[in-house]
């Protein structure tokens, strides 16, 4: 018998919306790792929160979102506002019930300093990776470096002299400049909407435009990014970022350290050995070779292994840019823009993390 097409709605829900989502469902790994990994982190929600006055919105709760946004590509806070109004799955990995009402899309920029200021990032993807370590999904000996441009939201146009002499005369109004014949340099130029954004080129015969560098470290076992970090774009950042992370994960015990030619550096190559990190950095010149490393390094099997692995640092930046934060920032500041970029790459190693602990499904029976 044909059924009857019903168009209004029931009054009253007797589903939860745990039963909603299926049992093998993705999310349900990386909402298990995440909880976890904000459970550990209330002293830094209470360092930042004042102890009196009206209750906010659980910074929880905005940490989940925000991982919605990377995870699944949404463009603005505003859309995915209206994505938690309306989608169930949604509604479960935040914490909402189906009758709960969802707040302005305002409050992530509003709340966006106390997260910054209580390292959330940074400390979500400290939990994350000791997490995998317990897991003995590290190597903690073999490891990766490599930085990526991050395009800032400034445009080249609000570059501005830094004598004045070129700024605009009065609100709204671009006053007519002849650019033929003038370069614009770092030096003698910054843009009026992201200061701090750097004027970059990618390669010979590409433009510049302005930019921030990330930069992360990978584990060789899985691919699992432990650690990243965010500089303005210089031609020395990458060699100077990756000694930082480098420093942040200390060990007594012998490490390689893979890299493309760009690290192939004296300074650099001194450096790593100072900390008892042998350089597998891929020669700068293939004719006439490396002008620090030899064939002890060169020639051993380790060294094409490493060279070998290092290129899957890329999956990150790739997946990090595909329709998502690192393609091009929508906030403006090195802080932000850290925060936004320590973010994603954490999401990144959630999901990979997540992926790694789900059990290998049981062979059918013969």
């Amino acid at each position: 018998m044909r059924g009857d097409d019903v168009q209004q709605g029931g009054l009253f829900s007797y589903v939860s919306l745990e039963s909603r989502v299926p049992k093998d469902h993705p999310l349900r790994g990386m909402k298990a790792l995440l909880d976890e990994a904000l459970s550990g982190m209330s002293r830094d929600f209470e360092r930042v929160y004042a102890s009196e006055g009206r209750p906010s919105i659980a910074p929880e709760r905005l940490v989940r979102a925000s991982t919605l946004q990377v995870l699944y590509s949404i463009r603005s806070e505003r859309l995915l506002c209206e994505q938690l109004d309306y989608n169930l799955l949604f509604r479960w990995f935040v914490g909402l019930s189906i009758d709960e009402g969802v707040w302005d899309h305002s409050t992530f920029t509003k709340n966006r300093e106390r997260l910054i200021e209580a390292k959330v990032a940074r400390n979500l993807l400290r939990r994350i990776v000791r997490r995998a370590k317990a897991e003995r999904l590290l190597s903690n000996e073999h490891f990766s470096v490599d930085g990526t441009l991050i395009e800032s939201w400034a445009s080249v146009k609000s570059m501005r002299r830094r004598d004045g002499k070129d700024e605009p005369p009065g609100p709204g109004r671009n006053r007519m400049v002849d650019f033929h014949g003038e370069k614009r340099t770092n030096a003698t130029h910054v843009s009026s909407t992201d200061p701090e954004a750097k004027l970059y080129c990618k390669a010979r015969g590409q433009a510049a435009k302005l930019s921030y560098m990330g930069h992360v470290l990978m584990d060789h076992r899985h691919g699992l990014a432990v650690d990243v970090e965010l500089t303005q774009a210089s031609g020395l950042a990458e060699r100077e970022a990756a000694l930082l992370m480098l420093d942040r994960h200390p060990s007594h015990a012998q490490r390689t350290l893979a890299a493309d030619k760009g690290y192939d550096v004296a300074s650099f190559i001194e450096a790593c050995r100072a900390r008892n990190v042998t350089p597998h950095v891929a020669v700068n010149n293939s004719q006439t070779g490396s002008a620090v490393l030899d064939g002890r390094t060169v020639h051993h099997a380790g060294y094409r292994v490493s060279q070998r692995l290092r290129k899957r640092i890329e999956e990150s930046f790739g997946w990090s840019k595909d329709g998502r934060p690192l393609r091009k920032m929508k906030v403006v500041g090195l802080r932000k823009v850290a925060f936004l970029t320590t973010l994603t790459v954490s999401c990144y190693t959630l999901l990979r993390v997540a992926k790694l602990l789900v059990p290998p499904p049981m062979a059918a029976p013969a």
